[in-house]
């Protein structure tokens, strides 16, 4: 099966740990993701920013409106520089996802990279070709004008 790249960086006019605060509570996440992806947290949900072990389970309906389950686990947090997740339940065959940030003149430097494989062989292949990957950039697209709307340039 193939491994998909997906590397995206922004900066945003804001403290470090004003972007951690930010980035580290997961309810954010409905924020910085269309509306049109139904995005949901389903509950019980641990309101704690995020923590290596924790669990966050919700739905979002990437295509057709379809719901979809998706439980995220966070591998490894390090405040307020870095965390990475990966999906226990969903759509993909994997996907790990690491976001760090980085003080630098006048802001923060946020990167992300998602490493992602979709199931079903060939198939899965062809709905990437087809619409996976640009549905990622449209999703990233979005956060990138949401970030720069949330976090305007002072």
């Amino acid at each position: 099966m193939a491994q998909h790249l997906l590397e995206r960086s922004q900066f945003l006019p804001i403290p470090l740990e004003e972007a951690w605060a930010f980035f580290s509570s997961p309810k954010n996440l409905a924020v910085i993701t269309p509306p049109e992806m139904g995005f949901v947290i389903q509950q019980p949900f641990d309101e704690r920013p995020t923590f290596t072990g924790q669990r966050i389970s919700y739905t979002v309906r990437p295509m057709l409106g379809i719901p979809l389950k998706w439980t995220t686990l966070i591998l490894d947090v390090d405040a307020p520089h870095r965390f990475v997740d990966t999906q226990e339940v969903g759509p993909y065959k994997r996907w790990w996802h690491r976001h760090t940030f980085e003080a630098v003149e006048g802001g923060v430097l946020m990167h992300d990279r998602v490493e992602y494989e979709l199931p079903m062989g060939p198939l899965g292949e062809l709905a990437h070709n087809i619409f996976v990957r640009q549905r990622l950039k449209t999703i990233f697209d979005f956060r990138e004008t949401t970030l720069n709307t949330l976090f305007p340039k002072r």
